[in-house]
């Protein structure tokens, strides 16, 4: 059962009018009330009906009594509206079930407690089979407003028992389920569409700050971003001169001819200057410019960036959750700083990616940034290195194989609109792959070599991937791949040794192509420094000496079975 609290004003007569009309659709049959405060409440019946505009004053002037004894110390937007709606497939609940729950709800909110004859006064409308609304005015007997804080989550609370009450679908309220940002309203989206904007004004500014805090190395630069996107910013400073908030505008986005403000919590949880503040400071200092050891080359971010991204689906099973929620966010962060780095042919997929992503995943509680300090790290400096093709398909490919793994495991816990939005996520994901991955494997597959080196080659796949080499000896991308270990060999690696190890980084079978996936760590792995003779030789006698065979976690695998939902 699912909830929707509005405060829609001080119109109490507005709302009892749309409740006992016919609805933009004439989807209201047999409007009828089904409980109230004192179960005397005059009942107006359909729009039509005879007597309907009598009853329905009664009932409003009924409703509003408390509020015109208060006077002037009624509280402005008085009306209180809550509609509860049964999940689809949950049985059809009577007139006495729903009053029963609608009086359990308004006495967990505090608008009306059991036993408290000064509650507020309401009434429960019913329209339809699968929902009610209740309806209350936020005046008390003793003419007081109702203790009602958090209302919202306290509904969630008490509708969890009542599901278990009358046997109803059990929806998942984990806060783990929550995202930091909610949908648009239907009043946004229409003003969207009446202006000729393709998002809401919400949507539109929270990409734009999301988007300016992926680049942005502290507050300032990150105010300095917004202004440079062209929103109208302003910011609010304590005494001290501290900065203690900020506000954003879309210009032409008025009223009166002033402009509409939105806080960053507004827009979301997570995009409040505190959040911000802890974002920032939870970032590893990188200095480019810092002299490297002679013979080695610098560490190039967007590998440094991809090898965090391809750890995320391990942090993913571990108990402690922190880590795995804390590089969650920072891989959002990624996926919104892309589009400006990336081919302009593949940013409109990306920028939809990162803003699908934002409902994947929980970014309401608190989140120890501390824990996705390098991923974060590497995120602020991939601007600093050239981007090419290749860079982008390596780095979306991991990006991949984590949302697979976040639809997983939001899967596993029942949050469905999690999993959605991560099912969009990866299609948008894919879409851009598609579009990035093809010419930069092409000219990988144009060095090939020998084809005495490429058999050689396939006898160390066999050896570091038992489960998945015959299906990689036959995709396109073998010869991709060879050229990524040639290219290696030739910079000092053991093609074997890089093998082993892109193969035991992470498993392959959530890959649809497993060769593309080693190509690109293959790639990643060929670019550090290789070790010395000295070294190769100390880890071949360190694997001497080691007791037993050794099998690699790749060869555990099963074989990975044909799915429709493979990626790619």
């Amino acid at each position: 059962m699912i909830a929707n609290i509005v405060k829609p004003g001080s119109n109490t007569r507005g709302v009892l009018i749309y409740l006992f009309d016919k609805g933009r659709a004439n989807e209201h049959t047999d409007q009828h009330i089904v409980a109230s405060w004192d179960g005397f409440a005059p009942d107006p019946g359909p729009k039509g009906s005879p007597g309907h505009e009598q009853r329905m004053d009664q009932l409003v002037q009924a409703l509003d009594l408390r509020v015109k004894q208060a006077g002037d110390q009624a509280p402005e937007g008085h009306v209180w509206h809550c509609s509860l709606r049964a999940a689809p497939g949950d049985r059809a609940l009577t007139d006495d079930e729903w009053a029963t729950i609608a009086r359990r709800i308004l006495a967990a909110t505090g608008i009306a407690p059991v036993g408290d004859p000064d509650g507020c006064r309401w009434i429960a409308v019913r329209h339809a089979d699968d929902h009610i609304h209740i309806v209350a005015t936020k005046m008390r007997g003793d003419l007081r407003p109702p203790r009602n804080w958090n209302d919202y989550h306290r509904a969630m609370t008490e509708l969890t028992r009542i599901e278990n009450d009358f046997g109803l679908h059990q929806v998942d309220r984990d806060r783990d389920a929550w995202p930091a940002a909610k949908r648009p309203t239907r009043a946004e989206t229409e003003k969207a569409a009446r202006n000729g904007h393709p998002r809401a004004v919400r949507e539109q500014l929270r990409l734009t700050v999301r988007t300016a805090l992926s680049h942005a190395h502290s507050v300032e630069e990150f105010l300095g971003l917004l202004a440079d996107a062209g929103l109208q910013v302003e910011t609010r400073t304590l005494p001290s001169g501290d900065l203690n908030g900020y506000k954003v505008a879309l210009p032409g986005d008025t009223t009166d001819g002033k402009p509409i403000w939105y806080s960053g919590t507004a827009l979301a949880t997570d995009l409040s200057l505190p959040k911000i503040q802890e974002r920032l400071a939870a970032t590893e200092p990188t200095e480019p410019t810092a002299p490297q050891p002679a013979g080695r080359p610098r560490p190039n971010p967007w590998h440094q960036a991809t090898a965090a991204i391809e750890r995320i689906p391990h942090h993913l099973t571990q108990d402690d959750p922190a880590p795995a929620s804390a590089h969650l966010v920072a891989f959002g962060e990624i996926l919104y700083a892309l589009p400006a780095l990336a081919p302009a042919h593949i940013r409109a997929e990306l920028r939809k990616a990162a803003f699908a992503f934002e409902y994947a995943v929980n970014t309401r509680a608190h989140v120890d940034h501390q824990h996705a300090r390098a991923l974060r790290g590497a995120c602020k400096t991939l601007s600093t290195h050239p981007a090419d093709d290749g860079l982008i398909a390596m780095l979306v490919d991991a990006a991949i194989l984590t949302v697979i793994a976040v639809r997983r495991h939001s899967a596993l816990r029942h949050h469905d609109q999690q999993v959605a939005a991560a099912q969009q996520t990866l299609l948008h994901l894919q879409a851009a792959y598609g579009q990035a991955a093809p010419a930069p494997l092409a000219r990988l597959a144009a060095r090939k070599p020998p084809a005495d080196t490429a058999r050689r080659y396939a006898e160390h796949l066999r050896k570091a991937v038992p489960a998945h080499a015959e299906q990689i000896l036959d995709e396109p991308a073998w010869d991709a791949l060879t050229a990524a270990l040639a290219n290696a060999q030739r910079k000092g690696h053991n093609p074997a040794d890089l093998l082993q190890q892109a193969a035991g980084q992470r498993p392959l079978d959530d890959a649809h192509s497993p060769a593309q996936v080693l190509t690109w760590r293959i790639q990643r792995l060929g670019e550090r420094h290789a070790p010395s003779p000295h070294a190769r030789a100390a880890q071949a006698h360190s694997a001497v000496q080691r007791p037993g065979p050794t099998v690699h976690p790749a060869a555990t695998v099963p074989a990975p079975k044909a799915s429709p939902a493979r990626r790619r």
